[in-house]
């Protein structure tokens, strides 16, 4: 019996302050976002946690413009990861509770990630920048 095998996810690193809101944010939204609030809640299992006053210049936070590669069709974008009720899409700020949110929180510049998308295709994305 052959068994379908998860992707293997690179590290990630969020403040304990990210990992308490998200965490509470993912279980708040099962209900109604099933599939993403349950792989924003693993990704919150699996993050190594640094303090809140780190220096993560380089790693996806919430408020991180980030610029990232689409790796299936090697489009580049650049958005601004927040929470729900800042998500504006005209002005390229995507929440944390969408599918490509939920994947960039935590990466580090030159990291890349696979995840399946709500119709279930699996997409790679790359984290070619990230500023604060």
């Amino acid at each position: 019996m052959s068994k379908k095998t998860e992707p293997d996810l690179p590290p990630i690193l969020v403040t304990t302050e990210e990992k308490q809101r998200l965490s509470g944010l993912a279980n708040s939204s099962m209900e109604l976002f099933p599939r993403v609030a349950y792989f924003l809640a693993g990704e919150m299992e699996r993050a190594s946690i640094a303090p809140d006053d780190a220096d993560l210049r380089d790693v996806v936070r919430m408020g991180s413009a980030v610029r990232y590669r689409d790796d299936s069709t090697g489009e580049a974008r650049e958005v601004v990861l927040v929470y729900p009720h800042e998500a504006d899409i005209s002005r390229k700020r995507i929440s944390v509770l969408t599918p490509v949110g939920a994947a960039l929180i935590g990466l580090s510049v030159g990291q890349t990630i696979e995840f399946q998308t709500p119709d279930r295709r699996t997409r790679a994305l790359t984290v070619l920048r990230v500023s604060h």
